[in-house]
């Protein structure tokens, strides 16, 4: 069985920075993320690359928003990537799920985890 891969849309991967801790770099002990998918942004912090370009795309988001998308670093990904959205397994979108689905013109999430109207 896979994991879980969200609604598989991508589109959060597309609309949001992503800072997390350097701990949670593999170039430290017990890190995962892959150091060179990050930047830094101070002495403690990280950024996934790309997500800070305009308009944002983590480089780790493969596929095409919307259609079929998913994380190649999915089991590696940092502790923001891991919490947003923690309830879309079981098709329950939260407002910051259904903001970066409809900056991508998609439709929102309905209670059952299906594409609603965007109407």
């Amino acid at each position: 069985m896979s994991a879980p891969t969200c609604h598989g849309c991508g589109a959060c991967c597309a609309a949001y920075r992503v800072d997390f801790h350097r701990a949670e770099v593999d170039s430290a002990p017990g890190g995962t993320v892959p150091a060179a998918l990050v930047v830094p942004l101070t002495a403690s912090l990280v950024r996934l690359r790309g997500t800070d370009e305009s308009p944002p795309r983590c480089v780790a988001l493969v596929g095409e928003i919307g259609v079929s998308a998913a994380c190649s670093i999915y089991a590696l990904r940092p502790g923001p990537c891991r919490e947003f959205g923690e309830l879309a397994p079981l098709g329950i979108a939260d407002d910051a799920c259904q903001r970066a689905r409809r900056r991508h013109g998609l439709p929102p999430l309905a209670a059952d985890g299906a594409a609603g109207s965007s109407a």
